[in-house]
């Protein structure tokens, strides 16, 4: 632009000089020249701002580019985070499905062996009650509550009124019992006395003493006569703190004085059955069986 300019300037002065234009034509010819300039020294301002325009938008471009790059890369390194936690809970939720799949198979390992349980349960009762067929109601009867089978024998059954003595045809109760009881050795025993609450007098100073004297007779038997293993034997007395009638009257009372035989799988075969179904992992313990000798 500026070679232009002097180039024009150059060519005015060559005519002036030479004479070949008039006076007004040059005057003419330097305001033509002028207004050149000034638009080329207004272009050549505005070539400037557009470079420096250029420049700032290159610089802004920059930075935005890298602003771009830190942002994706940020990104990146989130996404590869939740990657990576999603992976961490799926073989979380894997981890725990598996669990409860195993834990159901427990379950019904263990309902079957419940059932099982159960069954031999309720076939030593019926072995029981066929045993006992020949005595009345009033003198003893056999049930299953809660997985035990409960003989309850009553004390006209068993003993004269105060007496720990029992009476012949109660041993031969406990005989056909201890028939059943020595036919299924894998179960615990717990011979409990009951009284009704009339305080007594005599021999005994309490009906503690008169109902754990009762237990620990009908377990001499069971044990000296019949030969029920004692390791599975525990003889209790419970006075009358554990009615099963009102003692307010004496159809109550007589219900009351009983000697209850209750009869329980033991924890330690179970603990073996479900081992062998694989319900629990095998353990190496020893099985807490409670005992006592009259």
């Amino acid at each position: 632009m500026q070679r232009s300019s002097f180039f024009l300037m150059g060519c005015l002065a060559a005519l002036f000089l030479a004479g070949c234009v008039s006076q007004k034509k040059y005057v003419d010819a330097r305001l033509h020249v002028a207004s050149l300039l000034q638009d080329s020294l207004t272009l050549t301002r505005n070539l400037q701002i557009c470079n420096d325009t250029v420049a700032r938008l290159r610089s802004r471009n920059a930075a935005l580019n890298d602003q771009l790059n830190r942002y994706i890369q940020a990104a990146a390194t989130e996404l590869s985070s939740k990657q990576k936690e999603l992976l961490s809970s799926q073989q979380l939720i894997e981890a725990q499905q598996q669990r409860l799949t195993e834990q159901e198979r427990q379950l019904r390992h263990l309902q079957e062996i419940l059932h099982q349980q159960h069954a031999l349960m309720d076939s030593i009762r019926g072995a029981i009650a066929r045993a006992l067929i020949g005595f009345s109601p009033d003198e003893l009867s056999v049930q299953m509550k809660n997985g035990k089978v409960y003989v309850s024998l009553q004390e006209k059954l068993l003993f004269k009124s105060g007496s720990a003595v029992v009476e012949p045809k109660g041993v031969q109760a406990l005989s056909k019992l201890a028939q059943v009881l020595n036919q299924n050795p894998d179960l615990d025993i717990e011979i409990e006395g009951h009284t009704d609450s009339i305080p007594i007098h005599g021999r005994y100073p309490d009906n503690w003493a008169l109902s754990l004297a009762r237990a620990a007779s009908v377990t001499r038997i069971l044990i000296n006569d019949y030969h029920v293993s004692p390791l599975h034997i525990t003889a209790a007395g419970r006075s009358w703190y554990d009615p099963v009638a009102s003692n307010s009257t004496p159809e109550g009372r007589a219900l009351n004085r009983r000697t209850d035989i209750i009869i329980t799988p033991r924890l330690d075969v179970l603990y073996r059955l479900i081992e062998q179904n694989g319900a629990l992992p095998p353990e190496n313990t020893d099985a807490a069986n409670s005992s006592s000798s009259p």
